[in-house]
Parts: structure tokens; sequence; C-alpha cells
């Protein structure tokens, strides 16, 4: 059935293009706002990836199932990724992490965080992930949701692999900082066994 979409859509079929936005608009909302934060810019991104979409579906091959829903995310990353270089229009991947180095980040060693991530819903999760800083929510998301290594992020985001890792080691330690504050945990005291 999805082939057959596919095909229709590649022949500029109203009705077949409508339902694949509607099959997968969704997800790909999801995409976009991870990347950008908020629900105005994700619409947009959403609709101009959504084109891009629609005129290179013709070179889409499928693979297997859920490949096109693979492809298209690729091209809604990319297209986020080009409305935060477009945004940004200095190096705010790389310059950012100044205005962090302020928090303390220090690892809480008594914490389980286990037990903090199941007291925490995944809707709260993701508005954390969206009010990191854009260079480490951008990292992070890359290399979380979108399984990307180290260098295939340096290459995209124009930066080094280091930059990389460290941008990802502070968006962690910032995440683990606000659900600790979330749920409002203290670590216990530390006992020398007798």
């Amino acid at each position: 059935m999805e082939e057959d979409l596919i095909r229709k859509a590649i022949a500029r079929d109203i009705s077949a293009i409508e339902a694949l936005y509607d099959r997968h608009a969704p997800t790909l909302l999801s995409v976009c706002f991870r990347y950008c934060g908020n629900r105005n810019d994700a619409e947009d991104i959403l609709h101009d990836g959504f084109i891009k979409i629609i005129q290179k579906i013709h070179t889409f091959k499928v693979r297997s199932e859920g490949s096109l829903e693979a492809w298209m995310r690729r091209i809604m990353v990319n297209t986020a990724l080009n409305f935060l270089r477009d945004r940004m229009k200095e190096k705010a991947f790389i310059d950012i992490a100044p205005i962090l180095d302020k928090i303390d980040m220090h690892d809480e060693e008594d914490v389980d965080p286990e037990a903090v991530y199941l007291q925490v819903e995944r809707e709260k999760i993701m508005e954390m992930i969206c009010e990191l800083p854009a260079g480490y929510r951008t990292v992070f998301n890359l290399y979380v949701f979108e399984q990307y290594g180290h260098r295939e992020i340096a290459e995209l985001l124009r930066c080094s692999e280091n930059t990389s890792k460290s941008q990802l080691s502070k968006a962690r330690a910032l995440l683990r900082k606000k659900m600790n504050q979330l749920v409002n945990v203290k670590p216990s005291p530390t006992y020398e066994k007798v």
C-alpha cells in the first residue's frame, strides 16, 4: 500500500501526497520539535521538509518496511539543521559552552538514575531536551535519537569531534541536573562500612 502511495505521489496525485502527510506528519513534527524547541518553528521546519520530500520522492527506493519513514526523518533532520544554521548565523554550536560552564554539573554518585527517570514523565523529559541550549540540544538529538556518531555530527555541524563529545556530555549533565531537581532528589550521606 505504501509503495502505491509513493508511486502516486511521484505522479503528484494530491490525495496520495495528503495521505503520506497525514500518516507521517505527527512523527516528523516530533523530530522537528526536538531540534528547535517550539511548535511554531517545528511546524515551519515540517512544512519546508515535507516540500523537499515531495520534490525528492522520485529518488526514494523501497528497501524494507519503514524505510520511507527513515528516509523522511533524514530529510527532516537536515532541514532542521539548516534552519538552526540560518537562524544562528554565528557558530552557536561551538560557542555556547561558556554560557553553561557557570552551572554546577557535578554528578551525584549516590543517586540512582533509573529511579529518577522512572519518576519523570516522557513529555517532561522531551520538554527538558527542548529547553537545552541549541548546540547541546542538536548534538544530543543527533547522537541519542538519530544515532549518529561523533564524526558524523562533527561533519554535519562543521565542528570538531571533541566539540561534539563535549556538547553531548554537557547536555547529559544538564538533563541529569534538571531531572534531579524535578524529583527533588537529595543524595543520601555516605557512610563507611565498619
